[in-house]
């Protein structure tokens, strides 16, 4: 394990973090110093796919609720097998519109695995052995909606079809207000002579809070502003404002498992899959059970997350998934600086209908979410910055342009009030300069998780005659990745199919598993012996034993293969009275 990490920090992670565009020829230059709205990223999809046909290609899965293409890249050297014949990981980004790094991050994936095969070794290794299905934008209409229109750091985060999300039988007709057209939706403060703030004397652009409690003589202080929420009126007469912005429906709790309605979980929809996104990416995954592994990109908090969603899904994580999964979130921790591995119920709030939770508990894949960014990197001291350390960051490094000073506005209800604060590219979101490390690292993690994906030999075939005309061939196939050919949430619900040994060229008289090769007690399987079924697969960093009693005579060819949903096939010829040599690792 150690050494594979550190072959993968060699092959990724000391490319250059910030100039690794300069050290990869490429034939398509992307700058991930900025972001790209929705027709940026389609473009930069068909770019590479033009430029790298023999690897890569681009095809619509689907159309959104609001009638954009709904487009997907597919990595594949086909010189080394069909996409099917290998197994795959599926990577995507932005499920929240809001959180816009992650689309960047699976193009930046996309551009690395291109620009780098055949120039960086490791990324060579994984790109024949392997099929990556990427989902840039799971949802183009939020983020079309997020670049072209005001919004805050957590708006657009939906899908965006009209709902009624106050439940007054209208939809979308009551969100945001652009108060002084500047392009951004920030905090208003409404006057009032029994304020809970006041203006700082020595900073006129910041609200300090007066004290709740009495002066000592029973009097009281107040302030000449109250919080009034986000810039807004209330435009549908209800008493409330912003309280039905665009969109409303949330694809990451539309998933089949764990699935609840929407008095348990907002945003959940009538039904699973209910929305065209979410059933695109259900219908397409399912046509692939190759894949062997999953990845999502959020924002933000620096997250390595597994499942479950909610606590009474435990026991849908045996122990020795849970060991797998240990393994590849604790070396995400020591490549993702300030990032934490966290289960998503315990160590962060109940999600029910997820999409990696359906990955997980539904399919048996190993899934994994990454929530990138965490404001830890703005000090360099691992330490939550204060509030007065952010405004700090923002004036010294970022010069201000993530925050609108404070200034006044007229509102049709409140009169004169004052408006400022962040910029919807404020927070969640690595400023341009720090991006490409952040986009890199990520990347580099997830290629680890890739690479420990199913990776099978024949470890051992021994032939020894036992009677005259009667053979007995003893097999050990290894899998030398952490992830096994099946999990044990797949072995144990019958999910995809098992595994199989098949031997050809001779006569099977009798077969079985072995605990190990020199096991003399067979686990017989009653029926078609020369195909044997391994509900189990073959463990992580583990083996698979099998003998088989074969009739035939002394040079007799017979042909070995393993088969696998999750792995690439393995094959193995040998003749009866010749051995496979049996390696020092395979005796012990």
């Amino acid at each position: 394990m150690k050494h594979a990490l550190l072959a993968l920090t060699l092959a990724l992670g000391c490319t250059g973090l910030a100039g690794a565009q300069q050290q990869i020829p490429s034939k398509v230059d992307i700058p991930f110093n900025r972001f790209s709205d929705v027709q940026g990223i389609n473009d930069q999809m068909f770019k590479l796919a033009e430029a790298y046909p023999e690897l890569c290609r681009v095809e619509r899965i689907g159309t959104t609720a609001l009638g954009r293409p709904f487009l997907a890249m597919v990595i594949n050297n086909r010189r080394t097998g069909d996409e099917g014949s290998k197994p795959a990981m599926y990577i995507d980004g932005a499920i929240h519109a809001n959180e816009i790094q992650a689309g960047e991050t699976v193009l930046y994936t996309a551009w690395y695995l291109l620009s780098a095969y055949g120039n960086v070794g490791k990324i060579t290794d994984i790109v024949d052995r392997s099929t990556f299905y990427l989902l840039p934008l799971v949802n183009p209409d939020g983020r079309a909606e997020w670049f072209t229109n005001a919004n805050t750091p957590n708006s657009a985060r939906t899908g965006q079809k009209p709902v009624d999300n106050d439940g007054d039988a209208m939809a979308d007709e009551d969100g945001p207000d652009d108060l002084d057209g500047d392009g951004h939706i920030t905090q208003m403060w409404r006057p009032d002579p029994f304020g809970t703030h006041r203006r700082d004397p020595r900073d006129a652009d910041r609200m300090i809070p007066v004290p709740a409690e009495p002066k000592a003589d029973g009097t009281r202080e107040y302030g000449q502003w109250t919080p009034a929420g986000q810039e807004g009126v209330d435009n549908d007469g209800d008493g409330r404002v912003n309280e039905d912005g665009p969109g409303g429906y949330d694809m990451n709790r539309n998933f089949p498992t764990g699935w609840e309605p929407e008095n348990i979980q907002g945003g959940a929809g009538t039904y699973p899959l209910c929305w065209p996104e979410t059933r695109a990416i259900a219908d397409w995954v399912l046509s692939k059970p190759q894949i062997a592994a999953a990845q999502a990109y959020h924002n933000a908090g620096g997250m390595i997350l597994r499942g479950p969603g909610a606590p009474w899904r435990e026991g849908d994580y045996p122990a020795t998934d849970v060991a797998v999964y240990d393994r590849i979130q604790s070396t995400g921790e020591k490549m993702l600086p300030f990032y934490r591995s966290m289960v998503i119920h315990k160590d962060l709030y109940t999600v029910h209908g997820g999409l990696v939770n359906w990955f997980a508990e539904g399919l048996g894949i190993i899934a994994l979410t990454n929530e990138l960014w965490t404001d830890k990197r703005i000090m360099q001291d691992g330490q939550e910055p204060s509030d007065d350390e952010r405004r700090t960051w923002n004036e010294r490094m970022l010069f201000g342009q993530t925050r609108v000073p404070l200034h006044e506005v007229k509102h049709p209800e409140y009169g004169n009030v004052l408006v400022g604060g962040g910029t919807k590219f404020s927070s969640r979101i690595p400023p341009p300069f720090m991006m490409e490390e952040e986009l890199h690292r990520n990347f580099a993690f997830t290629m680890f998780h890739a690479d420990q994906m199913p990776l099978l030999r024949f470890e051992s075939v021994e032939t020894k005659e036992a009677t005259p005309g009667l053979w007995e061939v003893t097999v050990t196939v290894a899998n030398d990745r952490v992830i096994p050919t099946r999990t044990a949430r797949a072995a144990d619900k019958g999910i995809g199919l098992a595994d199989t040994l098949a031997l050809t060229g001779a006569d099977v008289s009798a077969a079985g598993k072995l605990a190990n090769r020199t096991d003399r007690t067979m686990d017989l399987q009653a029926f078609r012996p020369a195909t044997l079924q391994f509900e189990r697969g073959v463990p992580g960093n583990g083996r698979a034993a099998a003998r088989f009693l074969v009739k035939g005579s002394a040079g007799t060819p017979i042909t070995l293969t393993w088969t696998a949903q999750k792995a690439k096939q393995v094959t193995a010829t040998v003749k009866l009275g010749e051995s496979l040599p049996v390696t020092a690792e395979a005796a012990k």
